[in-house]
């Protein structure tokens, strides 16, 4: 695996520390109607996606997830202002705004969604791999869902074409503890989700979510077993998130204490309590840090607030192109 340096622990905290402040200006712009329909957030989740990178290759490696799904294409190298203008349906969106919260795609950086119906990506994640495979790209593409998907029959049908073509993809369920507002010990008769790997030989176990290092290590040998052509790999990140399921959720399930709790083993603190006990960087860089941090959360909301809104005719424009139809032109 990669070295996890100095640099290293000073980007993560710095992306972590941006994937979180974004989100909670998306709350805020959520708040003032800005942002419509559904909106979930990441805040908690950030470690499993910053050891996840590390341990990628971005030239060739994928991703796909549900609908919590905001940070991670910023992760693979999208334009967080066109992130944000998206959720807001502005024109200057990743999806030219047809697509908001629930819909972020970026096929030039390698990410497939933002998928709204619960563990649809999972089989379109093996999929994926399956075109690698075909076509010999040395990708990996790595699946992600929650715990509430891990329960839909469509995963069980992936996970067996999966290994028996040895798929080039890493599965990955991110367990927060809740499928929306119902806990996992009241969807199953086992709390240990990534057994279900063993029912098909695959490879799999549990990880440390919360911490960047961990997740690092667990996905660099996961990558590596898929890009060697040994077939996928199932992780089990055990996580939590700090908000509710989305910005409708009260949160009735659980006690503010829970998530307190949870709030002392934060990946944001741990990284940034190594950066200050091996002496990374100053009080004055990490507030440098914090600054750059703010100001590019502003810039994002400025740009997406001052975007236009799509015309009406976009929404043809994007339908039809078919020879025989020329009664409504498409022109994008």
């Amino acid at each position: 695996m990669k070295e996890v340096t100095k640099d290293v622990y000073l980007r993560w905290y710095e992306d972590m520390l941006f994937w979180r402040k974004f989100e909670d200006k998306l709350a805020a712009l959520y708040i003032q109607q800005k942002v419509r329909g559904f909106l979930h957030l990441y805040n908690g989740q950030e470690a499993v996606l910053a050891g996840a990178l590390h341990a990628m290759d971005l030239s060739k490696d994928k991703m796909i997830t549900a609908y919590r799904n905001h940070v991670q294409p910023i992760g693979m190298g999208v334009d967080p202002k066109k992130v944000m203008a998206e959720l807001l349906g502005k024109v200057t969106g990743t999806s030219k705004g047809m697509g908001g919260s629930m819909h972020i795609f970026s096929k030039e950086h390698g990410f497939y969604g933002g998928h709204g119906i619960v563990g649809a990506q999972i089989p379109v994640g093996a999929g994926i791999a399956f075109a690698d495979k075909y076509f010999n790209t040395g990708g990996v593409t790595l699946t992600y869902f929650g715990d509430g998907a891990a329960r839909q029959g469509s995963l069980h049908e992936a996970f067996n074409m999966a290994m028996l073509w040895k798929l080039p993809v890493v599965f990955i369920v991110e367990n927060n503890g809740y499928a929306m507002g119902t806990s996992v010990e009241r969807t199953a008769n086992h709390t240990d989700i990534w057994k279900l790997g063993l029912g098909y030989e695959m490879p799999c176990g549990p990880v440390d979510g919360m911490n960047p290092v961990k997740v690092a290590e667990a996905m660099h040998e996961a990558i590596e077993r898929a890009r060697r052509g040994d077939g996928p790999t199932f992780l089990e990140m055990k996580t939590y998130r700090y908000r509710g399921h989305s910005m409708s959720d009260a949160q009735l399930y659980r006690t503010k204490e829970e998530v307190e709790e949870y709030k002392k083993i934060d990946p944001i603190t741990q990284v940034l309590d190594v950066i200050k006990d091996q002496k990374y960087a100053t009080d004055e860089e990490i507030a440098a840090m914090d600054e750059r941090v703010k100001t590019l959360v502003d810039e994002c909301e400025k740009f997406a607030e001052e975007s236009p809104f799509p015309e009406a005719q976009q929404l043809y424009d994007v339908v039809y192109e078919q020879e025989n139809y020329p009664f409504i032109p498409h022109r994008l």
